[in-house]
């Protein structure tokens, strides 16, 4: 029977693994698994094994004469060269099977040899990028996902990061619903074509029918689930009247039908199966991995599946009345996962038990891993402050509880391509910058001052962004010779202060309510400083735009922020300084103003220090492929222990 046999600088060993392996086309699997660290240790002095075919079915020994010399360069062919991995540190942590130069015959490519196992990645320039050791077949399943949908930052994430962990080898299916608001958004499904698969599920007292819709773009499935309840005006959380009274039943349907999809939908030709990797984003995706546990593996589906929860706002966590319970399609031994009891100073009145469902507790009672977006927050939503009262659960699952800082599309926030700006600007040349100041004060009615410090603020306008110290500090704040524009919307009585204190500072205050792409880009790229005093933010990612157009950000030293900006250090590497931006805590007017008014007066007596601070923030490594790194990791270490939940 013919076998493989490993072949170093001393000789040929035969490999039972590969026993009957006839095709020449081979497939691995991962690289930690192999275990060739003594033959380089001892007989691979030009770094190379080589595996080629033998006769003999037995290990070979080198002191019985099984393990035959062979060199290398003497080799007529049939053999594969296995080239070690090395990590940072030089240690040898894998292989790499390739065919030796002029044997195409024992692979047809490369990519052959790694399918399934590794894969190797390149950028366009032929930069070796950090390697994807192991692909899995994995499931984001969101309330929202750009450019489909958007309201935040979990739009932006299940909008990018599907894409780049699609290049790097995995096989990815997005599962988020189908949104028809009867707007100019609808367009953004035109290309999603509906499949020949409706699927009932057994919620709400009596079945539901769903359909899909699928289309393949950038590498990824994105699949949508259909159902009347998605089709209303408004966002996909509520309208103008507040949120929708059956968000719970219409995200319970996005729950069911994301854990059938991966086995009924032949998504190119061929479903993804039981062995997949659920990302659950936020409380809308928080019963899957509760329907994985108590539907599908007591009868034997998805027992080698995993699921991961991806925390990014714990404020929202998807809470309803106990008698809802019944309504999710979930057995009654069950309730204990989801059950919650509100505090006694949170009840409505005397006679209020605090009984509920909560569905995020839920995710967090059955997952087998938990990300937040940023490792600030992920310490964060385990304090009192922080946790919103699943401190104490997160706090007991703290070992699997880690943070990985967002990314952003390097390509639409990329100021020396960006369409919307007036002039763009590199950081080899930033003159263009100043040009996008002006543009922005000529088109919002300021006074054209480009040596007039201007400080931009982009986000929503409530309670969570700090808009109430915006307000305080303003008078204050305008006493100086500053500008100082906003770009937002939300809370009703932030508006009409945005619009009272436009009229009362016409020369120096702009507030521009609404939310517009164009007015973004340009605000991102014209404001000398972006302020972001914001209570709690899990990520952010304002800051991370500033910090890619050289707008230096000023921000509350929380989660996300305290993690993306280095506070500014003028003294450090000999004179040179360091840092980003600034950082100022706690949170209150004063300490607000005391940092604005330090970079202000860097801005204006200092412009060689700004000038650094800058460029340190175009320079900073905020893409995708970075986190997605990160990611690769989490997967692994999912997939170490068993499920959690049996």
């Amino acid at each position: 029977m013919e076998s493989l046999c490993i072949v170093g600088n001393g000789g040929v060993s035969p490999c039972q693994s590969f026993t009957r392996l006839e095709t020449t086309n081979v497939s691995l699997r991962p690289r930690a698994q192999l275990g060739f660290g003594c033959f380089v240790r001892e007989r691979c002095k030009d770094g190379n094994l080589v595996i080629a075919r033998s006769g003999r079915s037995e290990v070979g020994n080198p002191k019985d004469g099984n393990f035959a010399v062979e060199n290398e360069k003497e080799r007529k062919g049939g053999g594969l060269i296995l080239g070690p991995e090395r990590d940072a540190s030089g240690s040898v942590i894998g292989f790499n099977l390739i065919p030796p130069p002029g044997d195409g015959e024992v692979l047809k490519s490369h990519k052959d040899a790694t399918t399934g196992g590794t894969e190797e990645a390149e950028d366009i320039e032929g930069v070796e990028k950090v390697q994807t050791r192991v692909t899995h077949s994995i499931v984001f399943v969101t309330s929202e996902a750009a450019p489909y949908s958007k309201t935040g930052g979990l739009g932006d994430v299940c909008g990018s990061l599907p894409i780049v962990l699609a290049a790097r080898g995995h096989r990815v299916m997005v599962v988020s619903p189908r949104y028809l608001h009867g707007g100019q958004a609808d367009k953004n499904y035109a290309g999603a074509s509906e499949l020949d698969c409706h699927i009932k599920v057994y919620c709400f007292g009596g079945e539901q029918e769903v359909a899909f819709f699928h289309e393949y773009r950038e590498g990824v499935d994105w699949v949508f689930v259909d159902h009347p309840s998605y089709h209303r005006p408004g966002n996909p959380y509520g309208d103008s009247r507040g949120a929708f009274g059956d968000n719970q039943f219409r995200f319970t349907l996005l729950c069911h039908a994301a854990c059938e999809a991966p086995l009924v939908l032949p998504l190119g030709g061929y479903t993804y199966g039981e062995k997949c990797l659920f990302l659950v984003n936020d409380w809308h995706a928080g019963l899957v991995p509760v329907l994985l546990a108590s539907k599908y593996r007591p009868y034997g589906v998805y027992k080698d599946a995993r699921t991961i929860l991806v925390i990014h706002n714990l404020a929202h966590q998807g809470v309803e009345p106990a008698a809802t319970y019944t309504n999710l399609g979930l057995a009654s031994e069950w309730y204990g996962a989801l059950g919650w009891v509100f505090p006694t100073w949170a009840r409505t009145h005397a006679l209020d038990t605090g009984e509920a469902v909560n569905v995020l507790k839920g995710a967090i009672v059955t997952v087998d891993r938990i990300l937040t977006v940023s490792k600030g927050y992920a310490w964060e939503i385990t304090t009192v402050e922080g946790g919103y009262g699943l401190h104490e659960l997160l706090s007991s699952r703290r070992s699997v509880l880690n943070g990985i800082t967002n990314g952003i599309d390097i390509c639409e926030w990329n100021p020396s391509s960006d369409k919307h700006l007036a002039s763009n600007y590199s950081v080899d040349d930033l003159s263009g910058k100043v040009q996008c100041k002006i543009a922005l004060q000529k088109e919002l009615g300021l006074p054209i001052k480009p040596d007039c410090p201007l400080i931009g603020f982009i986000g929503r306008l409530d309670y969570q962004k700090g808009i109430d110290l915006i307000r305080w500090a303003i008078p204050e704040l305008l006493e100086d010779d500053v500008q100082f524009v906003m770009l937002g919307s939300g809370d009703p009585l932030y508006e009409e202060w945005m619009r009272a204190t436009e009229s009362t500072y016409r020369d120096k205050f702009r507030g521009w309510v609404g939310f517009n792409i164009p007015i973004s880009h340009k605000i991102t790229a014209g404001a000398d400083i972006l302020l972001m005093p914001s209570r709690f933010e899990p990520c952010g990612l304002n800051q991370l735009y500033a910090m890619r157009y050289g707008t230096v950000p000023v921000v509350h030293g929380t989660g996300g922020l305290r993690d993306t900006v280095q506070a500014f250090d003028p003294y450090s590497k000999g004179g040179l300084g360091e840092g980003t931006g600034w950082i100022f805590s706690p949170l209150s007017k004063e300490s607000m103003l005391a940092a604005l008014r330090v970079a202000i007066m860097t801005y204006r007596d200092h412009k060689s220090s700004w000038e650094g601070i800058m460029k340190r923030g175009m320079e900073k490594d905020s893409t995708w492929e970075n986190a997605a790194v990160q990611y690769e990791q989490v997967f692994e270490w999912a997939f170490i222990d068993p499920p959690y939940i049996k």
